[in-house]
């Protein structure tokens, strides 16, 4: 069994900065790329950032140069730092991975159950 589990989210005036985190526990052979997905109401989930094992990453346009993400594989944890925040980026925020359970071959994609974030004065 596999389990992501993030934190971090909150409220958060305009301007501000919150740091999420998603650790990966179970039954794992290998962790292969790594994300943040957010979706806000009425709207549908879109990519936020993702990680490759290797460090390469992509960020959608929107959060370009206010938002980094990181890894740490030897703990199975990946963190979104989040500066400058706006009011649209209020949304829940959920971790992905793509994981290869121990004693399968095939690699599988798993979600967290979401943390949210609002920002507002």
């Amino acid at each position: 069994q596999v389990q992501l589990v993030e934190s971090g989210g909150g409220l958060v005036q305009p301007g501000g900065s919150l740091r999420l985190s998603c650790v990966v526990s179970g039954s794992i052979s290998a962790i292969n790329d790594m994300g943040w997905y957010r979706q806000a109401p009425g709207k549908q989930r879109e990519l936020v950032t993702r990680i490759t094992r290797y460090g390469g990453t992509n960020y959608a346009e929107s959060v370009k140069g206010r938002f980094t993400i990181s890894r740490d594989n030897a703990k199975n944890t990946v963190l979104l730092q989040m500066n400058s925040l706006k009011p649209e980026d209020t949304a829940v925020y959920y971790c992905t991975a793509n994981i290869i359970r121990q004693g399968w071959v095939m690699a599988s994609n798993y979600w967290g159950q979401g943390t949210q974030v609002t920002v507002s004065s």
